[in-house]
């Protein structure tokens, strides 16, 4: 009977509080939380001005949205922080979505790797800025760490195996971050991450590498904020015949190795992998240059051969001369490691990626606002 009187009189209270029984509109007191919570504060005590700071520093901490879409969260939600959270969550999801259609060229590569096998995976955004920010770089070198995780066709075979990203998407991110917690698949965190960020996150791409046999897996990043993450990656696997010899010596060459094709850019391992077409298309175009000169057919065919030569040494891994010593080349460079070794040592595999590489990138005057605020 009391509790009657009480629904009848708080019933009462809120149609005073709306003009004299107006009954309220779908919608009007949000979700049923943020009712109760209101009822709770109307017979209760008004949340103080310095409570009211606090709620909302704790919630932009807690999601990194903008202090005006926290404000009006919490106001909406008559101050129940996470009746608060939930809302900013849901709007989130569809601020992200709004902003998938534009550009992301900017963003990380995160490595992780294990002694059998490495991953490489690309995070991309808008902006620089962006990929600065401590939520988008823990996002990045999880999505590496549940990569490294995934049994893949590439423990078996010695090539580096692409992935793209619907090959993550449902897999599960065990979070441990102030702003994304709990058990949540890739999929949900970046559309999580790009809400809090108020850009387009991409997972783009990803690559395995594995070693065939008894040897190393080496990387390299560049222009690296932290461990394990970087702009411009690198990796190589060096293999040993002999299964007793020891793995220092390989360490060590495969680190400068792995910098120096993150450097130099190599297209191929050997001369055997540049197609035949390459090799001519290339030798008729220096042909033309050489017999512009006017020379003899002699000469002509010297001027052709040295240029050939340079252009192995351009694009073939060990035809280029070695970027931290550039007196030898690479292939001398693993005689003498075979020789230091006891054993032959060769190259498996190498990977050279590097952060929006085949993206379209927009011009300045058609950048989106955060890109253009950003430069």
């Amino acid at each position: 009977m009391a509790r009657s009187w009480v629904a009848k009189v708080s019933r009462e209270l809120l149609h005073k509080e709306l003009g004299t029984y107006r009954q309220p509109r779908h919608g009007e007191f949000g979700n049923l939380n943020c009712l109760s919570s209101m009822l709770l504060r109307r017979f209760g005590s008004e949340v103080s001005a310095s409570e009211q700071m606090n709620l909302i520093r704790q919630l932009r901490e807690k999601t990194s949205a903008p202090i005006k879409d926290v404000k009006a969260a919490l106001v909406s939600c008559n101050w129940d922080i996470e009746a608060a959270h939930k809302d900013l969550r849901k709007r989130g999801v569809v601020l992200a979505s709004k902003k998938s259609s534009r550009t992301a060229a900017e963003g990380l590569l995160a490595v992780a790797q294990n002694d059998n096998r490495a991953v490489a995976v690309e995070l991309n955004c808008e902006t620089d800025f962006v990929a600065r920010n401590d939520i988008f770089q823990y996002l990045a070198s999880s999505l590496a760490r549940v990569a490294l995780s995934v049994e893949s066709p590439v423990q078996q075979i010695q090539a580096a195996f692409p992935f793209g990203p619907e090959y993550l998407e449902n897999m599960k991110i065990n979070a441990d971050h102030p702003k994304l917690c709990g058990e949540i698949t890739v999929q949900n965190a970046v559309t999580e991450v790009a809400a809090m960020v108020g850009e387009n996150v991409k997972l783009r791409r990803g690559f395995a590498m594995s070693r065939s046999s008894h040897g190393v897996i080496s990387s390299y990043l560049h222009t690296s904020p932290q461990l394990g993450l970087g702009r411009i990656a690198g990796l190589v696997t060096l293999e040993v015949e002999d299964e007793n010899a020891p793995l220092d010596a390989l360490q060590r060459v495969g680190s400068s190795l792995a910098m120096h094709i993150v450097a130099s850019k190599p297209l191929f391992l050997s001369k055997e992998f540049v197609s035949s077409e390459a090799i001519e298309s290339e030798r008729d175009v220096f042909k033309s240059q050489a017999e512009s000169s006017g020379k003899s057919q002699m000469a002509i065919e010297k001027m052709v051969e040295g240029r050939m030569r340079k252009y192995f040494e351009e694009v073939v891994l060990l035809e280029q001369k070695f970027v931290m010593n550039d007196s030898v080349h690479v292939k001398s460079l693993l005689n003498d490691l075979s020789k230091e070794v006891g054993s032959s040592v060769k190259i498996g595999n190498f990977l050279r990626i590097e952060v929006g590489e085949g993206i379209q990138r927009l011009e300045a005057s058609e950048a989106p606002d955060s890109v253009a605020r950003a430069a």
